[in-house]
């Protein structure tokens, strides 16, 4: 039997007790309504019920960033990727939590301007 061969760049030690931490990733999104207590939007990417993240709307829909918890998360279909892959698409309902005055005051606008049919333009969502 052979020896075994390190094969990691850096130094890694393990760590006693286990301690949390917390991942953040990007997740490209599509925004397919908002209201005053959440949105629901279209992706590639499984989202567990009850997961909490960030909403970062673009800056034609205020720019807010917004603390959200998935609350509804179904497939509602699949898609060809760039490269011919099949892609699931699924479909989530977010619930705002906590939102501040200035935030709840800026997603009014935001409401008001979408509601009179104002054009807003495309921008990134991201969750």
């Amino acid at each position: 039997m052979g020896a075994f061969v390190e094969r990691r760049r850096g130094r890694r030690v393990s760590i006693p007790g286990r301690p949390g931490g917390r991942v953040r990733a990007t997740l490209e999104a599509r925004l397919l309504d908002l209201g005053s207590t959440g949105a629901r939007i279209e992706h590639h990417n499984l989202l567990r019920l009850g997961f909490t993240c960030t909403l970062e709307l673009p800056p034609a829909l205020g720019a807010l960033v917004l603390s959200v918890r998935v609350v509804r998360s179904a497939v509602v279909g699949t898609e060809t990727g760039p490269s011919g892959e099949r892609l699931l698409r699924y479909e989530s309902g977010l619930a705002f939590l906590d939102l501040t005055a200035a935030q709840q005051a800026t997603l009014e606008g935001v409401l008001d301007r979408l509601a009179s049919g104002e054009a807003l333009g495309s921008g990134r969502l991201v969750l």
